[in-house]
């Protein structure tokens, strides 16, 4: 007899979309029109796969498949895990061979890559432990490797599992219809209600996904056509649009944006003002501050930071501490901060006392930016920027109006052409990236990665330095969507076109290999994909979310930026073959096969698009962070150096960031003309920032 083990703490699962899907999936309410075929089944013996502390393979009981069975520990949690694998994505049967030789119900919940399918699944009494049952189920599964988990939601433990029968449909290629166009009732002043038009899908609507710009910040089973947002901050605009998918994975396009302001706050009493700040421990890139409490009629939610109107640090919390350490502070630099408090009302109080002190000596290693100037202005949304090999002009692309221009390095501007078939997508598509041949001397190419009817795609043109010609497509079937585009193009050493790619809102690509989402490609010139590449097409790396930063650093290292969800931003080393983890993991995880970002921060701090290294320094441009990252490379060596952080919130939403030919110095654009900037058009500006 086994002793029961303590329960394990519950799934951090959101409860209404478990039981929403839950409840989809056992009513075969994703079914809505019958599935192609199934493939023969395969058998996963339970003995072969993972199982949980103090389970055992058992011979004792007549009737088992293979060489034994699963006696799982008798507890809560005990589990059995098989690792199976489908062709394609979409729906999967799902037989599980058990016995119960006892005369009560032992269930268990059915877990398909971490998401319940079924909860408290009934596997019922077989009479005794020679008789083995069938329970059988549909569950929704990605292209390639899946996990299934039966974990026990009783102290009595599992059933004995001895195998899974899979057995995948042949996929579901085709998306849902957009969903009909969003509304917004019942709003307060932190929530609202959202309501659409329900999408069709020739199998059915597993699920809904709500978007506020490119974060996902709610999901509602396909079966519902509106949704509960809450913990919203007062009086604030929210631009949201909802997605369909289906179980197979598809993703519909993006319903209508729905553009909704929650209620001012009933609350108008500020917090009281903090308490003396001190400043201690002052390094060349961090000081630790201390203040006393504020007080406030419904509490206070946190404390922020700030330089004038630039917040460098926010602490929350309940309640929220009264110290910190801040940290990405620029070198031999002045600073004077000041501490407020918020509460949940959105009201601030009156800034406590400045601090004013200056940060330690540089290491003369890599340099520091060390002045700004404009040297172009007049933009709307420059995206991309690459040099011409010779270093004499450098070409520019706007997103919106698929505008290409000439820029010298004195700062004159000449359009030279638009890229044909170039669409918006009313998001961050568009057109995106540009580069240009290392041989342009000899065939004028160049390269330019934008969204086109079908897609995204990387394409190819000539261009005489003076104007655009021809027009021809070298990689299409990489899939677009308002959000997620990726879109970065850069030549590496070796002479090869490197492009990134999102994941189009639809995070299992991004761990599928036989999508070209998700990913940095490698490809020749010709549009074939480069010899030697891992996996013998164009996928290079994969598990990205939306990257949107390459740079070759000066060993041919290559170096990738990438925006996170709600969690990390990161910066990557990227290896060939690597698996950079979205959607399993969002920043450093310990996931087996998953690699680990270099340095990562909070989304509201970076957010970053284009990088740029000079003097074995990586600079990052950061949007919602409104600043320009330094990040040390630490020598020849794989890691990096503490980022530091220029320009908070001086010049709003940084884009790219490019390494000038010949100098030690880099153009650092702006895009605050986009949806999440909302500046008129024209606003955006070009800088040259020295470094010193």
């Amino acid at each position: 007899m086994r002793l029961a083990q303590p329960p394990r703490p519950a799934r951090s699962l959101a409860s209404k979309t478990a039981a929403s899907a839950v409840l989809l999936l056992c009513a075969g309410l994703v079914q809505a029109v019958p599935q192609s075929a199934s493939a023969a089944p395969t058998r996963y013996e339970a003995e072969k796969g993972a199982y949980s502390a103090g389970s055992t393979i058992d011979t004792n009981h007549a009737g088992y498949s293979g060489t034994g069975f699963v006696n799982s520990d008798n507890a809560v949690g005990a589990y059995v895990e098989f690792t199976v694998d489908a062709a394609a994505a979409g729906n999967a049967t799902v037989g599980i061979r058990y016995s119960n030789g006892t005369t009560a119900n032992r269930p268990a919940d059915v877990l398909v890559n971490g998401a319940a399918v079924s909860s408290a699944r009934a596997f019922d009494a077989t009479t005794d432990w020679d008789t083995w049952a069938t329970s059988t189920l549909t569950a929704p599964v990605k292209a390639g490797t899946n996990k299934i988990r039966l974990s026990a939601t009783t102290a009595t433990g599992l059933a004995n599992i001895d195998y899974v029968d899979f057995a995948a449909s042949g996929g579901d290629g085709q998306a849902p219809t957009a969903p009909g166009a969003p509304s917004c009732s019942a709003i307060t002043e932190d929530s609202l209600t959202l309501s659409w038009g329900a999408s069709s899908d020739n199998v059915g609507v597993a699920m809904y996904d709500v978007y506020e710009h490119g974060n996902k910040i709610g999901e509602v089973a396909g079966n519902l056509t509106s949704d509960s947002l809450t913990g919203l901050s007062p009086n604030t605009p929210y631009n949201l649009t909802v997605f369909a998918r289906d179980a197979a994975g598809n993703v519909s396009p993006a319903s209508a944006a729905a553009d909704c302001t929650t209620r001012p706050s009933t609350d108008t009493n500020p917090p009281t003002r903090p308490g003396t700040l001190t400043s201690s421990d002052v390094t060349a890139n961090s000081a630790d501050l201390k203040w006393g409490a504020s007080t406030d009629d419904k509490g206070v939610t946190a404390y922020e930071v700030r330089s004038g109107a630039s917040v460098y640090q926010t602490v929350s919390g309940k309640p929220p501490a009264t110290s910190t350490t801040v940290t990405g502070l620029a070198c031999n630099s002045p600073y004077t901060l000041t501490v407020v408090a918020k509460d949940a009302g959105g009201n601030t109080s009156p800034a406590g006392n400045a601090v004013t002190f200056t940060t330690g000596a540089c290491r003369s290693d890599g340099g520091v930016p060390s002045s700004v100037s404009t040297l172009s202005s007049g933009w709307t949304i420059p995206w991309g920027t690459f040099w011409m090999p010779d270093g004499s002009s450098a070409l520019v692309t706007e997103r919106d109006s698929f505008k290409v221009f000439k820029m010298t390095p004195s700062g004159t501007r000449t359009q030279v052409g638009t890229v044909p078939n170039s669409v918006t997508t009313s998001g961050e598509g568009g057109l995106m990236g540009v580069a240009v041949d290392p041989k342009w001397a000899a065939n004028h190419y160049v390269y330019f990665m934008h969204s086109a009817s079908e897609g995204n795609r990387v394409a190819r043109m000539t261009y005489d330095g003076g104007s655009l010609g021809g027009y021809t497509v070298l990689l299409q079937g990489i899939k677009k969507s308002k959000y997620h585009n990726g879109g970065r193009l850069a030549f590496g050493p070796d002479g090869y076109l490197y492009a990134s790619t999102g994941e189009a809102q639809t995070p299992d690509l991004a761990q599928d290999k036989s999508s070209l989402n998700g990913k940095i490609l490698r490809m020749a010139t010709d549009g074939k994909p480069a010899p030697g590449n891992p996996f013998g097409t164009y996928v290079y790396s994969y598990g990205h979310r939306n990257p949107q930063g390459l740079a070759f650093d000066r060993n041919g290292r290559l170096w990738e930026a990438e925006f996170g969800n709600s969690s990390k931003d990161e910066l990557n080393l990227i290896k060939p073959g690597g698996n950079y983890g979205w959607p399993i993991c969002e920043g450093s995880c310990s996931t087996a096969g998953m690699t680990n970002p270099k340095a990562s921060w909070p989304v509201a701090q970076a957010s970053p698009s284009g990088i740029a290294v000079v003097r074995n320094v990586i600079y990052m441009a950061a949007l919602k962070g409104e600043r320009l990252w330094r990040v040390p490379i630490n020598g020849d060596t794989e890691s990096v150096g503490t980022p530091t952080a220029y320009y908070v919130g001086s010049y709003g939403r940084l884009r790219t960031v490019t390494k000038v030919p010949g100098e030690d110095a880099l153009w650092l654009s702006t895009t605050n003309c986009d949806n999440n900037g909302n500046a008129p058009d024209g606003s955006d500006k070009l800088f040259k920032v020295l470094i010193k």
